[in-house]
């Protein structure tokens, strides 16, 4: 009995260690992020460190099947996305590793009904909740961000989808409910939809969510088009 009472105290120490060790990952990939995006960092330093940290927390290959997510916004679906048929994604000339300075809009735009620009639901006089479109692992993300800053993303929040081996991202959040390391399920309330980011925050520009994703290619962010995904994502 003792013997069974110590492996079990192993295993869960084992698992704790574990744990920690994804969290300590993730807080690193938080830091690497904020150097790129402030631009204090080398681009293939940058991009060594991230190969590096991204495979220590890969545990599970890509999977080429197709797989439904959750839409990003509670009580929205692919209407509110801007452009005509989604036309307001460009991924020419992105680059990751470029951080703040890189150019395009591998994006969509998807916005809110709030024409006093006061990050509130003019249909339901509340925040609009931000979701995670499936289940994954919070690896950078910042609550904070003032109108003087020259960054674009505001208050942001990057999450990998290891069994699918993608990266999504979501901008300009008004607050944010998650921090490197956490695990995130599938429609889980990550962030409330705001008007942060350099841009955003200007009048001329209506209140929106800021949703990218990408395919990780010898484990860099690549942008690809997920239009066919939000247009297909169930609605809560």
């Amino acid at each position: 009995m003792q013997k069974i009472i110590l492996l079990i105290g192993i295993l869960f120490i084992s698992i704790a260690v574990n744990a920690q060790d994804i969290k300590a990952i993730c807080n690193q990939i938080n830091d690497l992020n904020t150097q790129v995006t402030n631009g204090t960092i080398k681009r293939p330093d940058a991009a060594k460190q991230f190969k590096t940290l991204i495979e220590q927390i890969r545990n599970n290959k890509p999977v080429l099947t197709a797989y439904s997510w959750v839409f990003p916004l509670k009580g929205y679906k692919s209407n509110a996305i801007g452009g005509t048929n989604g036309n307001g994604y460009s991924d020419k000339g992105y680059n990751y590793l470029d951080g703040n300075k890189h150019t395009a809009h591998p994006a969509h735009d998807i916005f809110i009904n709030d024409r006093n620009q006061d990050d509130i639901d003019d249909r339901t006089h509340k925040p609009v909740d931000v979701l995670t479109v499936d289940d994954g692992l919070v690896i950078a993300c910042s609550n904070e961000w003032e109108p003087a800053s020259n960054l674009r993303g505001g208050k942001y929040i990057w999450i990998y989808h290891q069994q699918h081996d993608i990266i999504t991202y979501y901008a300009h959040n008004q607050a944010i409910f998650v921090k490197p390391g956490d695990e995130v399920k599938q429609g889980q309330k990550i962030a409330e939809v705001g008007r942060t980011g350099y841009n955003a925050y200007k009048k001329r520009s209506p209140t929106h969510l800021h949703f990218s994703a990408f395919h990780l290619v010898n484990d860099l962010p690549i942008p690809y088009n997920p239009y066919q995904q939000l247009k297909k994502a169930k609605t809560l």
